[in-house]
């Protein structure tokens, strides 16, 4: 079977994915997008999205990403379920494949794959997880709806302790659960959570279950590591903050990732990769904001590059 040929190729969904869609479609560039494992990206597990712009009600994450998908459906984006597998970045043309090894030629590659935050794996966690009640890993994205509750944070890193300061000013009480005795965030980071009057530190304790009653977490059950105690904290919110992993695996044999995985802008301010005519937008290149805005901003600007490229292309 011979490979089909294209301008335009956007791995993953997303806000990212689906902006560049909107504006390649728009350019002529005729795009295709696969969606990847998570049609719609991290947005997809958010009840409550109150902080896009344009939006006074707030809106859903499933709601908001069936709405982008429609206005690039719209500008005849070619969106596909389904994800690549593989791709080959060595020569003048984008080589990908699709998990069913259907083969794409793509002038312009836009890499579009987020990244996944981690989770403790914990049944009860998933559970209320996948109902939204309660357990999220973005205090930016859902802190808001916690004001005065009590809520617990794992995490021992710089973005914990960013995390567990910014719950602090909206919440009557932080728990901060940290494994071991020690912090690995930087000095600065520990002493600002250590003066916070309302973020209490428990150090060598981990959560061993999400407790709630059914709709919702009502408290955390934790275990002291030192000496095996356990005991349940009253808690709303249940955030987890131990880092994300970038879905960037099949790219790392081309593209220059930095040491955790995320793929380095070319040159900064742009969404240029190292590869000419690959570009990257969203999370797989963001562990600064990782907001639904600011993907759709890189998205647009992946798509412009694009175009530019494939202008550049035609002199």
């Amino acid at each position: 079977m011979s490979a089909e040929k294209i301008k335009c190729l956007i791995i993953g969904s997303g806000p990212a994915g689906y902006t560049a869609a909107i504006y390649a479609a728009r350019a002529e560039m005729k795009p295709v997008m696969y969606q990847g494992m998570q049609p719609g990206g991290q947005l997809t597990t958010t009840n409550e999205v109150e902080n896009f712009p344009g939006y006074p009600d707030g809106i859903s994450g499933p709601e908001m990403m069936i709405q982008l998908e429609t206005q690039a459906k719209r500008f005849e984006a070619d969106i596909r379920s389904g994800f690549i597998m593989k791709v080959d970045f060595s020569g003048p043309v984008h080589k990908c494949w699709t998990e069913e090894g259907h083969e794409i030629h793509a002038e312009t590659v836009i890499i579009s794959t987020g990244a996944s935050a981690k989770y403790l794996g914990l049944p009860s966690e998933q559970h209320y997880l996948s109902i939204g009640g309660g357990v999220s890993a973005c205090a930016v994205c859902d802190g808001f709806f916690y004001r005065g509750q009590e809520t617990v944070i794992v995490g021992a890193g710089d973005s914990a302790c960013e995390e567990a300061h910014y719950l602090s000013k909206l919440c009557k009480k932080v728990t901060m659960l940290v494994r071991t005795e020690k912090f690995r965030a930087s000095k600065i980071m520990e002493d600002r959570v250590r003066k916070t009057p309302n973020i209490e530190i428990l150090h060598s304790t981990e959560a061993i279950e999400v407790l709630g009653d059914g709709n919702g977490v009502t408290g955390i059950k934790v275990k002291n590591n030192m000496n095996g105690e356990e005991h349940e904290i009253p808690a709303t919110g249940f955030f987890v903050a131990i880092g994300h992993k970038p879905n960037t695996d099949i790219f790392k044999d081309y593209i220059n990732l930095d040491e955790t995985g995320y793929i380095k802008y070319e040159k900064p301010g742009t969404s240029l990769t190292n590869v000419p005519g690959v570009f990257v937008a969203g999370d797989a290149a963001d562990k600064n904001y990782r907001q639904a805005i600011t993907a759709a901003g890189t998205g647009c600007m992946a798509a412009l590059d694009a175009e530019r490229y494939l202008a550049s292309l035609e002199h």
